[in-house]
Formats: structure tokens, sequence, C-alpha cells
């Protein structure tokens, strides 16, 4: 059986937007990680907004969109804790089929690539505590806890943040 292709990230196109709304309620909905009553829920759907006010990245694999983040870089309403000389990135999904691939750590690795090249001194992200891949993944990546930024957008909701020392 042939290899499977390799993962490549590019900046989504005005066709992949409907793709990466869908695809990223599926991840967090279907994954278990938001009810599907949630009203974040919308938020996820709303990839359009994302690809207007930050830098909505895809991870293809097989001519098929397999992943999507959301790169905020500083002054983006998306950038939720980071401070003016950080990026951030936002609501990173990989669907289970692309899983093992590289595909999450091309698409964090892309945002990584941006902040440094904007000169910026550090990355964040707000994860649940529930998504231990994702810790794994941020953790080899060099990322560190911030648990003195963690914080809580709803009630129920509880973040916890990382950073990468850039």
């Amino acid at each position: 059986m042939a290899e499977p292709a390799p993962v490549t990230v590019r900046r989504a196109s005005a066709a992949d937007v409907a793709r990466i709304g869908e695809l990223t309620v599926e991840v967090y909905v279907h994954g278990g990680l938001v009810g599907p009553e949630s009203g974040y829920v919308a938020t996820l759907a709303d990839a359009a907004d994302r690809a207007a006010k930050a830098e909505l990245l895809v991870a293809v694999a097989d001519h098929d969109v397999v992943g999507a983040v959301a790169y905020a870089p500083p002054g983006s309403p998306y950038a939720e804790l980071a401070g003016p000389d950080e990026g951030e990135f936002r609501m990173l999904a990989v669907l289970e089929k692309a899983r093992g691939r590289g595909a999450g750590r091309a698409l964090v690795q892309a945002c990584v690539d941006r902040a440094r090249a904007a000169g910026l001194r550090g990355l964040r992200l707000s994860t649940q505590r529930n998504m231990r891949d994702a810790h794994r993944l941020y953790e080899r990546m060099g990322f560190v806890r911030t648990p003195d930024r963690d914080w809580s957008p709803a009630p129920g909701v509880d973040l916890v943040t990382y950073r990468l020392a850039l």
C-alpha cells in the first residue's frame, strides 16, 4: 500500500471557508470537546469571520482539507490573551482520519513561523482541559503551561493556557 500523501499547510481560500466551518464543528462536537447545544458551536462554524479577522490556515492531505487553525496576530480580535508582542492561535482542528499524520503539528508550526517572521516575542493559546492530545503536542513543541493566565470565558468552561517563547 502506498504511503499517505504528506500534509501541507496553506492559507485558506474563499472556497475552503464553508468546509473549514463544518470541519471545526465536526472535530469539536463529534469529538466530544463541546456539546452540540453550546453557543460556541456557532463561533466554530463561522470560519468566514475568522478568515476576515485572523489568518485562516488549512492542512491539506490527498487534495482534501483535513485541518484548520486561526492565527491571530497582534491587533486581531481573535487574540484573546496575547500581549502586544505576541501572536495567538485559536480553534485548531484536525479530522480524526488525518490524526497521526502531522497535520496538527504542521498547523501549529505555521503559526510559530508567522509569529517569528513578524518579530514577535511569543505565541499563546488557550485550550480545554480535556484536549489532552493537543496538550502533548504543544509540550513536545516547546510550549510551556502558564497557569497564571488560565481563564473562563463562560460558566463551566475552564481554559488552560500555554506560551512559546520566540
